[in-house]
């Protein structure tokens, strides 16, 4: 394989009234054309830094130093017009945030068609089809329809699907995919996955794949690079840096993987009395056009205990996120009723409904998206506190302080704001918010997701002690299992709407009932040998 991309010496940094931070500090790295790159790292590490140095996107960042060469061309000195023809065209990027990606006054398809249309590969009619298509390829149901729909249409896990393929529309001969099945369900990611892989394959387009899930990277790469505080520690085959890391940081990463397999502990399945939440028989449908009508959440029955975490999986538009809104009372249903603590509060209004959000709070899949941008990071865990009227002005921000520290952020955060945050950093904020009121029951939509290992393990660590010390009851959305079966006593497996297996987790997990929660399981990446969490062998 010849090479693609060439990046030596490349330094960056972020100037701002406090003067400089170095994010990339002399990092050198190739690509080879048809090969997987993937760069691992904790959030902040610089990881998606070093890859919007590559295109000319960094939104306050310098290059102080190195170079960039792309095809034979320096690309890190060229003029933004010279850019544009490159990003898209030849460069691909599936960002980070699905949320703050898409215009949310375009249609789906129009969006999807317009970098065919700036790039002279379609006209107006050709490209609202080739649009079409290029949904079905990325993954989405019903891609006609998705194209007249708007990006707050969809769920997150679709919307990451729209950018993959609106990064892959035209042909491009490097991808780069950071954090590209963060949002995506088990067996969406491996579909997605292996349309990267075949592009490759055919085309010889290569991959910078950024991700905090070793599992994928194992799986998935040629190579990987693991980054941390703005340097390369280590680079090899998967086997090689998987297999048999060099690097300390590189061993921490490893060790701090959930493991999907029996030798999970089992979580003691306890007997409980009244249930502390309890949804019963509830429906939910949207109107997407005048005359289609989605049905999101299907006569769903579900009960929470005091101290219990119940997890609720399931593909992405399966109505996992629809039934927690509903639980939380962010989104009415159109029949069923939720009881909380013994009293119904399916119609609860004003201070009985304020009374209520003090005992549920919510924990939101896009932290980015739920944070106010204009306020510090301070302010925004303290808002809870001020709201319900908790401690007075020195006691909330010690409060604060503990919290962060709480979530493994340092004391110096306070005066920070989300755009200086990693998204790994942010879904943490948003965690020490919502725990701020010492509710009963926490809503966590998909709280770890945008969370590398490392901080993962922390995040979990904390919310077990939470949960024990507190009596706390979660309910637990997430896609990503082998997070489920450590954390979760029970599991509910949702499929369009419907709950269609719900037991002990072991139970789910060990002996499926269902064939979509085996097909879920089926699709999880796997370990190559008995005795290392990760997957040594490229199975794709």
């Amino acid at each position: 394989m010849t090479e693609l991309l060439n990046i030596e010496g490349l330094q960056v940094e972020y100037r701002g009234r406090g003067g400089a931070t170095p994010a990339v500090r002399g990092v050198s790295l190739e690509i080879r054309r048809g090969e997987t790159l993937a760069l691992v790292g904790e959030s902040g590490s610089g990881k998606s830094t070093l890859a919007h140095a590559v295109i000319g996107l960094l939104h306050g960042g310098v290059i102080t130093g190195g170079a960039i060469t792309f095809d034979g061309e320096r690309i890190d000195r060229a003029s933004p017009r010279a850019l544009q023809r490159i990003r898209g065209a030849r460069i691909g990027l599936v960002p980070q945030d699905p949320g703050t990606s898409l215009n949310p006054v375009l249609r789906i398809g129009r969006q999807v068609g317009e970098v065919l249309r700036v790039h002279g590969r379609a006209d107006r009619r050709t490209a609202d089809l080739a649009a079409i298509e290029i949904l079905d390829q990325a993954g989405l149901d019903r891609p006609a329809l998705r194209a007249r729909q708007y990006p707050q249409d969809l769920s997150g896990g679709q919307r990451q699907r729209v950018l993959i393929g609106i990064a892959l529309a035209c042909g491009p001969e490097l991808v780069i995919a950071d954090e590209p099945t963060s949002a995506l369900d088990v067996t969406v990611q491996r579909r997605i996955l292996d349309l990267l892989a075949a592009r490759t394959t055919e085309s010889g387009t290569a991959v910078l794949l950024i991700t905090h899930d070793l599992a994928v990277a194992a799986e998935r790469a040629d190579r990987i690079a693991v980054m941390r505080d703005g340097l390369i520690v280590e680079t090899g085959t998967a086997a090689e840096v998987l297999g048999n890391p060099r690097h300390e940081y590189t061993r921490r990463l490893i060790a701090a993987v959930p493991s999907l397999g029996a030798d999970q502990p089992a979580r003691p399945v306890r007997e409980h009395g009244t249930p502390l939440l309890a949804a019963t028989g509830l429906h939910k449908s949207f109107r997407v056009t005048r005359d289609f009508t989605v049905d999101a959440v299907n006569d769903v029955s579900l009960e929470v205990h005091r101290g219990e975490t119940l997890a609720v999986v399931g593909e992405s538009g399966s109505g996992k996120s629809t039934t927690a809104r509903i639980i939380a009372r962010l989104t009415p249903p159109d029949a069923g009723a939720v009881t909380f603590d013994g009293q119904d509060v399916t119609a609860l209004r004003g201070s009985d409904l304020r009374a209520l959000r003090r005992r549920v709070q919510v924990v939101y899949q896009n932290p980015y998206v739920s944070l106010n941008p204009k306020l510090t990071v301070g302010r925004i865990v303290a808002e809870p506190l001020q709201a319900f009227g908790i401690g007075d002005r020195r006691g909330r921000r010690a409060a604060v302080a503990e919290l962060l520290d709480q979530v493994a952020l340092p004391a110096a955060f306070l005066d920070r704001r989300p755009a200086e945050l990693s998204g790994g950093q942010r879904q943490r904020v948003a965690i020490a918010r919502a725990l701020a009121p010492r509710p009963e029951l926490v809503v966590l939509d998909e709280p770890v997701s945008a969370l590398d290992v490392s901080v993962q393990a922390q995040i979990l660590d904390l919310l077990e002690r939470l949960q024990t010390e507190l009596d706390l009851a979660y309910l637990f959305i997430s896609h990503d299992l082998a997070v489920v079966r450590r954390l979760a006593d029970r599991v509910a497996v949702m499929r369009q709407g419907g709950v269609v297996e719900i037991g002990a987790t072991a139970e789910v997990f060990d002996r499926p009932r269902h064939a979509y929660t085996r097909e879920l399981l089926a699709a999880v990446p796997r370990a190559a040998t008995p005795d290392h969490p990760l997957p040594l062998e490229r199975t794709a």
